[in-house]
C-alpha cells in the first residue's frame, strides 16, 4: 500500500455500524493489521468475533487500547469523556486517538483533557451510514464515494493527520480538513436538523388515532417512507448528537421555524407565486447534491 505505513494494531471502541464497517475495510486492505474490538456487552463482542472482523475482543477499554497505534472511538459521543479518562493512561506514546462522531467541538472538549503528551488527537467524521446499527450492519463499501471530515487541532502533528486521512482514503472516502465549530454548523443543517424533523414527523404519527395510524402505514408514500428510514436511526447516538451540538442545532431550528411560518402563511393566503418560487429554488439544491455525487 502506498502512502503512510499501515497501522499495526487498531482498537475499535464500539462495534456498531461505522466501526464494524471500518474493521471490514482493514480486513480487506491491510490484513496484517491486528484489530481489537471493545463493546459494552458480551453479546456484541460475541457477534463481532463470530463475524470475523476482529482478532480479539474485550469489555475493558483500557485493555483494548494497550499497545495500539490507532484507537477509534465509535460509541455514542456522550460516552467519550468517561472513555477518555479510562483509556488515557494506557495509550501508547505516538498512538493516534480518533473518533467517528457526528459532532466535533464537544468531542474535542471531552477528549483533549485526557490525552497524554505524545499521543495525537485527530477527531474525525466519516459522513456515511445507514439507518441500521450493530456489528451485523457494517459493510466495507459503505464509505466509497463519501466525504470524511477531519478536525485536527491547530498544533496537530501533520504526519498523524496524514495517517488518518490515508486510512479513510483507503476506505474510498474524500478527506477534507475543517474547523470543528464550522463542521458542527454545517452538519447541523445537512444532517442533524433533517433527523430532528424526521423524528418529529414520525413521532406525530404515534399520536394519531389507531385507525388513522394504520392508514398511514398502509398508504405511506415515498416521502413518508424516507422519513421513517431516517427516524429508525440509533436513538442513543442521536440523543447524544443533539445534546452535544445543541447550539448549532437550535440556531438552524430557529431559521427553519421562521421559514416554516412563512410557508404556513403562504398556504393560508393562497399565495401560489410564493410556493412556486420556493419549490423552484429547492429543486436547484437537489441538482447540486446530484452534481456532487452525494445523491
Amino acid at each position: 500500500m502506498s502512502g503512510p505505513e499501515p497501522f499495526a494494531r487498531v482498537a475499535l471502541i464500539g462495534l456498531g455500524l461505522i466501526n464494524s464497517s471500518l474493521a471490514r475495510v482493514l480486513r480487506q486492505k491491510t490484513p496484517a493489521t491486528e484489530i481489537v474490538g471493545c463493546a459494552r456487552s458480551q453479546a456484541t463482542l460475541d457477534t463481532s468475533a463470530s463475524l470475523g472482523f476482529v482478532d480479539r475482543v474485550t469489555l475493558d477499554a483500557a485493555e483494548a487500547v494497550a499497545g495500539c497505534d490507532l484507537v477509534v472511538l465509535g460509541s455514542p459521543v456522550g460516552t467519550f469523556a468517561g472513555l477518555a479518562a479510562q483509556i488515557g493512561p494506557h495509550l501508547a506514546p505516538g498512538a493516534i486517538l480518533t473518533d467517528v462522531g457526528s459532532v466535533k467541538g464537544a468531542v474535542f472538549r471531552a477528549l483533549a483533557p485526557h490525552v497524554p503528551a505524545g499521543v495525537h488527537l485527530i477527531p474525525g467524521h466519516p459522513v456515511a451510514g445507514t439507518e441500521h446499527s450493530g456489528p451485523e450492519a457494517g459493510f466495507a463499501e459503505m464509505f466509497e464515494g463519501r466525504w470524511c471530515i477531519l478536525t485536527p487541532p491547530q498544533d496537530a502533528d501533520p504526519e498523524a493527520v496524514e495517517r488518518i486521512a490515508a486510512l479513510w482514503r483507503m476506505a474510498g472516502m474524500t478527506v477534507e480538513l475543517m474547523d470543528a465549530e464550522h463542521h458542527d454548523a454545517v452538519l447541523a443543517i445537512t444532517s442533524h436538523l433533517p433527523h430532528l424533523i424526521a423524528y418529529n414527523i414520525v413521532g406525530t404519527v404515534t399520536d394519531l388515532e389507531e385507525e388513522t395510524r394504520q392508514e398511514v402505514f398502509k398508504y405511506a408514500a415515498a416521502g413518508f417512507r424516507d422519513f421513517t428510514r431516517i427516524a429508525a436511526s440509533d436513538p442513543v447516538m442521536w440523543r447524544d448528537i443533539f445534546l452535544n451540538n445543541r447550539g448549532a442545532v437550535l440556531e438552524m431550528l430557529g431559521r427553519f421555524t421562521e421559514d416554516l411560518t412563512a410557508l404556513q402563511r403562504a398556504i393560508r393566503r393562497g399565495d401560489g407565486a410564493y410556493l412556486e418560487a420556493l419549490f423552484t429554488r429547492t429543486r436547484a439544491i437537489r441538482r447540486g447534491v446530484i452534481d456532487a455525487r452525494q445523491a
